[in-house]
């Protein structure tokens, strides 16, 4: 896609800055348009379905590339101007006016993945578990952070599970482990909620795993600024919520597989 509409934008300059230019210059633009249109129609296609294989196994499509069905802001009607549906993605295209939205539907345990392309210093998040009880989605559902980890300012990062687990250090870099893509680029993102065990997968590397209400959680939990929020990571099931009021993000490709907990 990006070759196709960087070969076009530098024909177009040369065509109508040189007034040297002959039909071959417009056969071969007109060539390059025809071929950028024709990848971003087969990269659309194939974004925002599900297999056959996918739905036998039990996968649901969270997002039809086509409209808000199936999602709204937190506790309102409808969702605000600043979220769209743009290029079969569903957009926060001016966080000043999204907010926070969530799914129709509740979840308790499950697999997530889903494709995310966050701006330049952008700063966004997933959460799970949330409920009406509080007055902000975080308030009582864990959030997954997103972020660009290069000039985002929040020290949290992408794929950590806010406020409480991080990745361990990469002895390369001595920093946490980041499989992140830089801004502009699409990300990979697979979350498992489980009982038993929850994963963080990002871009095909796992950074951490966890068990919601072990004592390890909770006193992660008690030391944290959610110790101070009594709703905090209390219940098993609720919303998942995309969070829209901290930086432009897109989102694609969401889709989720229910999980039966172990008996």
């Amino acid at each position: 896609m990006e070759n196709g509409s960087n070969h076009a934008f530098w024909l177009s300059r040369r065509l109508f800055s040189d007034k040297s230019f002959d039909m071959k210059w417009l056969l071969s633009f007109a060539l390059a348009l025809t071929a950028t249109f024709r990848l971003f129609a087969a990269d659309a296609a194939t974004n925002d379905l599900l297999t056959s294989a996918e739905k036998k196994a039990g996968w649901k499509l969270l997002f039809n590339g086509k409209d808000f069905t199936g999602w709204h802001n937190f506790k309102a009607r409808g969702v605000q101007k600043g979220w769209q549906v743009k290029d079969g993605t569903l957009a926060c295209v001016d966080p000043h006016n999204a907010g926070d939205i969530v799914t129709t539907d509740k979840f308790d345990w499950f697999e997530l993945e889903l494709d995310y392309k966050i701006a330049v210093g952008g700063n966004s998040g997933i959460m799970f578990h949330v409920t009406d009880e509080g007055d902000r989605p975080w308030q009582t559902g864990p959030e997954i952070q997103l972020e660009d980890n290069k000039k985002a300012g929040d020290p949290e990062r992408c794929g950590w599970l806010y406020a409480l687990y991080r990745p361990p250090v990469d002895p390369k870099t001595n920093k946490p482990i980041d499989a992140t893509k830089p801004a502009g680029e699409w990300n990979h993102l697979r979350i498992v909620i489980t009982p038993e065990k929850c994963e963080h997968i990002v871009n095909g590397v796992k950074y951490f795993d966890y068990v919601l209400g072990s004592e390890d959680f909770k006193a992660r939990v008690a030391k944290s600024k959610f110790g101070e929020m009594p709703l905090f990571a209390k219940s098993n099931i609720g919303y998942l919520a995309l969070q829209g009021d901290h930086g432009q993000v897109s989102f694609r490709n969401i889709k989720l597989r229910p999980i039966n907990a172990k008996k």
